[in-house]
């Protein structure tokens, strides 16, 4: 005995939107594959792009949230960065970063964290440990163009007392 079930059209499409209707209610699409690659436009029309996972936007907050493997890369501030997940807050022009955050700018600054908050407008991180831990900078500093030498000061030695 051969058995038959096929649903007919009509019952597949009520099927197919009544699987898409608790989605388009909240207001959230997420998109699990594999990798997932997210690319906003900024005030100034330059792309940030965030790779992850898997990503959600929820369209009435405009908040992107990417989880796994987040990279983060932002050429117009040259601004590469990976962490656990990604914020990105359109409306307040935000990005959080959180879990093992990592971010390289002008390929020489670098902040490490666990949870690092980027403001846009302001060009500014502010980042934060994990509980009772530091987080870590690293910047690259000029010497003043009016400089004599381009050598560090020398280490003044010590002598020993016997």
């Amino acid at each position: 005995m051969k058995y038959n079930y096929r649903l007919p059209k009509l019952q597949l499409r009520r099927l197919g939107f009544s699987l898409m209707l608790p989605v388009a209610l909240c207001g959230a699409v997420v998109l699990p594959t594999q990798l997932q690659t997210a690319t906003a436009q900024t005030a100034d029309n330059r792309p940030l792009s965030i790779r992850a996972d898997v990503q959600e936007y929820n369209s009435n907050t405009q908040v992107v949230t990417a989880r796994g493997n987040v990279q983060l890369s932002y050429p117009a501030r040259q601004i590469k960065a990976t962490a656990a997940q990604a914020q990105f807050f359109n409306r307040e022009r935000r990005i959080i970063l959180s879990g093992g955050v990592y971010i390289l700018q002008n390929g020489t600054n670098s902040i490490r964290g666990e949870t690092v908050t980027y403001l846009i407008d302001e060009g500014r991180f502010v980042a934060t440990p994990k509980s009772g831990r530091q987080v870590e900078s690293i910047y690259v500093v000029e010497d003043a163009p009016n400089s004599s030498s381009n050598q560090a000061p020398s280490t003044p030695r010590l002598r020993r007392s016997n």
